[in-house]
């Protein structure tokens, strides 16, 4: 299994803040208690637009409003409610929190190391090679299109390796260099 994100609230993107693993969660109960013991006022059971099931937890903007930590959990305005959290169902949540907590052991990361080796090795095929289709029809066929293709691949590396060239740069996704787009433009306007 590859990474999970990290807590993704936009709370977590400006600096030091709590995430959503700071509160305890009590799932009998439908209630959550934040680091500074504050119980949430509201527990409502919703879907995203996916149809995927969340559970919209707020709590009170009194009990935020004067909290010491404010500065550290919410950026909420609306007078209403103070820091909000979804959540996934239990058995979601609670996994994807192991695997948040798991990510950050050396054994995992030894791991996904092989694994990125890997993937390295499967773009290679496919950039390469166009392993994605076949151009035979049948499994044994099929099957010897992709021995050929890995051995093509070996002697690649073996010359790669016997003239000592160096790996490529790592390539720049299409969505990462559209990135760079909107700033150039802007400095071409000015």
């Amino acid at each position: 299994m590859g990474p999970v994100g990290l807590d993704t609230c936009h709370e977590t993107h400006e600096g030091e803040h709590l995430t959503q693993s700071a509160f305890t969660i009590d799932w009998q109960t439908r209630k959550v208690t934040c680091p500074e013991g504050k119980i949430s006022a509201s527990w409502s059971d919703q879907r995203k637009s996916s149809g995927t099931p969340i559970a919209r937890v707020h709590f009170t903007a009194q009990d935020c409003g004067s909290c010491p930590v404010r500065e550290k959990c919410t950026k909420a305005a609306n007078g209403k409610w103070g820091r909000s959290l979804t959540l996934l169902p239990q058995d979601q949540h609670e996994a994807l929190e192991a695997q948040r907590r798991e990510q950050l052991t050396d054994k995992w990361q030894q791991r996904y190391n092989i694994r990125a080796g890997v993937e390295g090795t499967i773009s290679q095929a496919v950039r390469r090679t166009r392993i994605r289709r076949t151009r035979f029809t049948g499994l044994p066929k099929t099957h010897l299109g992709h021995v050929f293709a890995a051995t093509a691949i070996n002697i690649i590396r073996l010359d790669a390796w016997l003239t000592q060239t160096p790996p490529g740069q790592t390539r720049t996704s299409h969505l990462a260099r559209l990135d760079l787009v909107p700033h150039q433009a802007t400095f071409a306007l000015l």
